[in-house]
């Protein structure tokens, strides 16, 4: 509680919790999984996208503020490392933030959240392109 009795909010409590998170990010892998566009952002992921909608809702819950236990189950792993071995384009970068922009708007977050959200993607897709770019140089 902050002196003035009220309690800092969080992205993650703005956002609704976990399951607004879940929610959200289970509309990301639908776009991802059943629209063209994103065809060559799907290619890169396994069959299965299961075990990756557990993963990233763990990591965007902690990651927004809310509990981490991700972050405590995958101690020194970073999203950029993480992604590393991916051929990350600019291409599939700009499909990857496109689907959360959409997942953000679809899932009815509010739209200063969303403008933050997306601006935070757009670094990390950018900087996984240029990561993927160097090693390929």
């Amino acid at each position: 509680m902050s002196e003035s009795g009220t309690s800092a909010t969080t992205p993650y409590d703005s956002l609704g919790g976990e399951s607004a998170v879940r929610r959200f990010v289970d509309r990301f892998y639908d776009l991802m999984e059943n629209e063209a566009e994103y065809a060559a952002l799907r290619a890169m992921h396994a069959p299965d996208l299961a075990p990756m909608r557990r993963s990233l809702t763990g990591f965007l819950t902690g990651w927004l503020g809310g509990p981490r236990h991700w972050f405590e189950e995958n101690v020194g792993v970073c999203v950029m490392s993480a992604h590393a071995v991916l051929p990350i384009s600019a291409e599939t970068s700009q499909q990857w933030t496109d689907a959360m922009a959409r997942a953000l708007a679809e899932s009815d977050v509010d739209a200063d959240l969303a403008t933050r959200m997306n601006d935070a993607f757009g670094k990390m897709a950018g900087g996984m392109a240029r990561m993927a770019a160097n090693r390929n140089n």
